[in-house]
């Protein structure tokens, strides 16, 4: 190895939070980081509202000027409404369509597009439930 520092050293997360420290510059969104995770939303109100595209694109400028690398098939679109009918989201990153999706995860949250906390109650059931088993 040349340069860096191996993965999974307890240096390796400092650094990174500390390469990325400016990430959010330029961004009215609100963008989260943790670990190795980025999370940007911002609340939408009407369909014709592009600022949300506009902070995805900075991002990745961001990411050429700093040789970040960003895996865009690893990103979900999610419409966080209780409303009946919803428009389909269309942002795209790195010229790539991120695709739509009824659930994400954020530190280790199951978080819904219907606000639902069923699949969460469920998951964390199941945890418990083997932790259990595995205790006995």
């Amino acid at each position: 190895m040349t340069s860096g520092v191996q993965q999974g050293s307890v240096l390796s997360p400092l650094l990174f939070l500390a390469y990325v420290n400016d990430i959010w510059r330029n961004m009215a969104s609100t963008i989260r980081i943790f670990a190795v995770d980025c999370i940007i939303y911002r609340k939408i109100t009407k369909n014709e509202d592009k600022i949300l595209q506009k902070y995805l694109d900075r991002l990745c400028d961001w990411a050429v000027v700093n040789a970040m690398r960003i895996n865009p098939s690893k990103c979900k679109g999610v419409l966080f409404t209780r409303a009946a009918s919803k428009d389909p989201l269309n942002y795209s990153l790195m010229d790539t369509l991120i695709p739509e999706s009824n659930t994400c995860y954020y530190l280790r949250i199951i978080l819904r597009s219907d606000l639902s906390w069923a699949v969460q109650v469920n998951y964390t059931v199941k945890l418990a439930w083997k932790a259990l088993h595995c205790t006995m």
